[in-house]
């Protein structure tokens, strides 16, 4: 291998880094966002609410992804309404695409991970709440927010992680992000192995650093579960 090239191939793919982190961190926040009005729909009293949320998390979670960025970038336009409508300058660029399709279907995932961080829940704690004056707002802000989160926080990591790689995909719709700039790369230099080891490098740092922060956060929102130190401190 050609470590030069290697060099010059590294710092040429992490000039594409910006672009695959804001598809990555506009993806997570709003599929976020939308996840949670996702669970409040699954989980409430609505019926045909209900009924909308079972559906959405069963496409979103049934059919690929790279499918269902193909449909966003090719589909749209095929509906006039759409092509004709004051959402067409940015529904037809390439990076708009990519953020709609990987936010609708992480919000699929992160909904059922929000779900169960919800059921995982004690109901005595909830009793608790409410035997003290709690309901409504505070209850969920206080106890149910905090509680849901630091349970479904080990498999939102997972989530996370995998849209960091699903960050790829946005190559095949012209996104010149990491991979589309080593597959452009590929085709000047036709040095398969070394661009894409340089790559896979810079995904995993990324991964990396997305699992120590989850750890952390982990760490910090669940004080109960820490070792207790061998040697207490002594008292002053």
């Amino acid at each position: 291998m050609d470590l030069d090239f290697m060099a010059s191939t590294m710092l040429t793919l992490v000039a594409a880094l910006p672009m695959t982190l804001a598809l990555f961190s506009l993806s997570v926040i709003f599929g976020g966002l939308l996840a949670l009005l996702v669970v409040w729909m699954r989980v409430g009293g609505n019926p045909v609410a209900r009924g909308f949320a079972k559906g959405y998390i069963f496409i979103f979670r049934g059919s690929p992804l790279l499918i269902q960025m193909f449909l966003v970038f090719y589909g749209l336009g095929q509906f006039g309404f759409i092509r004709y409508s004051v959402l067409w300058p940015a529904l037809r660029e390439p990076f708009v695409c990519a953020v709609l399709s990987l936010s609708l279907c992480t919000a699929g995932y992160t909904a059922e991970i929000f779900r169960f961080g919800l059921r995982s829940i004690p109901a005595r704690e909830i009793e608790a709440a409410r035997a003290v004056g709690m309901s409504g707002f505070l209850l969920t802000r206080r106890i149910l927010a905090p509680i849901a989160f630091r349970n479904a926080l080990p498999a939102y990591s997972t989530e996370v992680m995998m849209m960091v790689k699903s960050t790829a995909l946005a190559s095949l719709v012209t996104v010149w992000e990491v991979t589309g700039v080593a597959q452009r790369l590929i085709a000047q230099t036709y040095r398969t192995m070394e661009v894409f080891l340089c790559a896979a490098a810079i995904y995993l740092i990324l991964n990396f650093l997305i699992l120590q922060l989850m750890a952390f956060l982990e760490y910090r929102l669940s004080p109960h579960r820490r070792a207790a130190p061998l040697f207490p401190a002594a008292q002053q």
